[in-house]
């Protein structure tokens, strides 16, 4: 029997929604625990399979009881968009524009989520709603912003009492927040703020803060829950871009391995926060990059290697953590894992982990990218994954699912 027969025979063919429930209920059920985190990767941003793909899944899990989604979209922004998928009164293009990091308002099929997420909560009790969160942290590939924001949040939520020494003059450590966001920094270690004294100055008074709120949560949590949540996090993102500012100012040769791997830190972080927050609704289905979301270690150019996100959340969760990559180009090459998995597919199917790799030959290569951006799977990257979903039609074709 062939590789491409053998495939076909553990494949699950995702034909319509109903065979993709079928198929993920399957998975699902094989494992030893229910998944708290339900991550879904794709290889690219942009093409509109992978998002479509995202929206039909989260439609069967709602009804086994998810109650939330997460995306690959800065934590403090998503709330503009839960506050509107929760019957706020925004214009729905300000709430793409303004609630997405990264300009994923504009991404095919995030407008359908959005505008599906608020009719789905209409009418409902806050305990059923759908809410939508961001994990990715508040930085862009052109640099990070100033502290303030997430400073002055939580300090502004403690009581002037209970506000360490070292926040007194918070303003004069901050200074300009052009300081902070110079796009010069992201190339030029001399050209970040992150080595200065005041800089330094800001990391203690941070600490400080962030060991405040964790002494105060017996009041302050009791007495209001979610404001208290609000500040913790602010706190911690503070802390986070601060210690991204250093690394920023480090002239050291692994430099952007650190902050790549800071990056995923700070992923991480508040995904375990966002699955604390909202294990008494339900599970969460996280949508992003496979980079960010696979078990493995990520690798970039000159054999940079770094923890992501999925692989600290991995270590956390344990079973309760599940990942399913996707991956496309039905072109590839023969002898690689993308042309073995087009072979057996007809439009999408899902390839269950543990058997993918007993049937791959040892000399199986990896395929080129469709587009710039695409990272194909590497087929030593495939034990970070609990399921392949490969598509074969990623052609632009608009599929409505709901």
């Amino acid at each position: 029997m062939s590789t491409a027969a053998s495939l076909r025979g553990i494949g699950r063919q995702l034909d319509d929604p109903a065979s993709l429930g079928r198929a993920l209920d399957e998975l699902l059920a094989a494992r030893t625990e229910p998944p708290t985190l339900l991550a879904l990767g794709e290889p690219t941003h942009g093409i509109e399979a992978f998002p479509l793909l995202r929206n039909e899944l989260l439609g069967h899990l709602v009804e086994r009881g998810y109650r939330s989604i997460v995306l690959e979209t800065d934590f403090f922004a998503a709330s503009v968009v839960d506050d509107y998928v929760g019957g706020g009164t925004a214009d729905v293009d300000t709430v793409l524009a303004t609630g997405f990091s990264h300009g994923f308002g504009a991404v095919p099929g995030n407008r359908e989520l959005v505008e599906w997420l608020r009719a789905h909560n209409a009418g409902r009790a806050p305990r059923d709603r759908v809410r939508f969160y961001g994990f990715d942290a508040p930085v862009e590939y052109s640099g990070a912003p100033s502290p303030r924001h997430a400073l002055s949040w939580a300090s502004d939520y403690l009581p002037a009492a209970l506000r360490p020494e070292s926040l007194r003059d918070l303003d004069t450590l901050l200074g300009e927040d052009t300081d902070w966001s110079n796009p010069a920094a992201m190339f030029d270690p001399a050209a970040s703020i992150g080595d200065s004294d005041r800089a330094r100055a800001l990391r203690i008074a941070a600490d400080d803060l962030a060991s405040t709120l964790r002494r105060a949560a017996p009041a302050r949590h009791s007495a209001d829950p979610t404001g208290y949540a609000h500040a913790v996090a602010h706190a911690r993102i503070a802390q986070g871009l601060l210690r991204y500012h250093a690394a920023m100012a480090s002239p050291a040769p692994d430099r952007i391995a650190t902050l790549l791997s800071l990056r995923a830190e700070m992923m991480a972080e508040n995904l375990l926060a966002i699955v604390a927050r909202e294990q008494r609704r339900g599970p969460s289905l996280v949508f992003a990059h496979n980079a960010h979301l696979q078990r493995t270690q990520s690798h970039g150019e000159d054999e940079v290697s770094w923890g992501n996100a999925g692989a600290l959340v991995g270590l956390a969760l344990g079973e309760r953590y599940t990942f399913l990559a996707t991956d496309a180009n039905p072109d590839s090459a023969p002898g690689t894992l993308q042309c073995m998995l087009a072979e057996a597919t007809t439009r999408r199917a899902l390839f269950p982990t543990q058997p993918l790799r007993a049937m791959l030959p040892p000399s199986i290569g990896m395929g080129e990218p469709i587009v710039p951006g695409h990272i194909p799977l590497n087929p030593a990257e495939l034990d970070g994954t609990d399921a392949v979903i490969f598509i074969a039609d990623t052609d632009g074709k608009r599929h409505q699912y709901w």
